[in-house]
């Protein structure tokens, strides 16, 4: 008989903040499941660009999603997504998804398709989740919310190291102007610096 509840650590922050590197190995140390967030998004993303379709056509995009096979599983302790039978996987960092990935996350209709993907998830699994709103509009009813945040410059320099090309600044305006309260941080979230910290501190 399984467990009537799992736990979830919800860490969220913005772009290239450090949150995947510290919630891969929280997970890890844990022994929970990872899942990450945007790689669900990006997915999606390429999804819809990979089909002619600009992220910008809210109506496309939507129908596009609703009709595709989204598969979400737990491989090695860590989210993987199919859609229609194709691993995007290789794909997630393509400069053309970066540019619409903010877009297409905004769209109400993709957001409440994603939340439903991760909270299945925790109906088997614990897990740690990284996001934007993991704690305040995923799984607000988790007491274990942190936030990791890093100066934009700190950011740049990250995605540069990193050889990928994502307009911060303007992810950063998409996210805080999102009315399902994208990058918000709750009160019991706890903000944490990780611009200069290193994964074991």
């Amino acid at each position: 008989m399984g467990k009537d509840s799992y736990r979830v650590v919800a860490i969220d922050g913005p772009a290239a903040s450090g949150k995947s590197s510290v919630a891969r190995e929280l997970a890890r140390r844990l022994g929970f499941a990872y899942v990450n967030s945007g790689a669900i998004y990006r997915a999606i993303t390429w999804h819809i660009l990979h089909n002619g379709i600009n992220p910008g056509e809210t109506v496309r995009v939507t129908q596009a999603v609703e009709s595709a096979r989204i598969v979400c599983h737990l491989e090695n302790n860590e989210s993987r997504i199919f859609i229609d039978d194709v691993d995007p996987t290789n794909y997630l960092r393509e400069d053309r998804v970066n540019e619409g990935v903010s877009r297409v996350s905004s769209i109400r209709r993709i957001r409440e398709i994603v939340v439903n993907k991760m909270r299945h998830y925790a109906r088997s699994q614990d897990l740690v989740v990284e996001g934007r709103d993991i704690g305040s509009g995923v799984f607000p009813e988790t007491p274990f919310k942190f936030y990791v945040d890093a100066s934009p410059e700190v950011r740049v320099q990250r995605r540069r190291a990193e050889g990928q090309r994502d307009e911060i600044a303007t992810r950063d305006r998409a996210d805080s102007s999102r009315a399902s309260a994208m990058a918000s941080r709750t009160p019991k979230h706890m903000p944490r610096c990780s611009a200069r910290m290193t994964r074991t501190r």
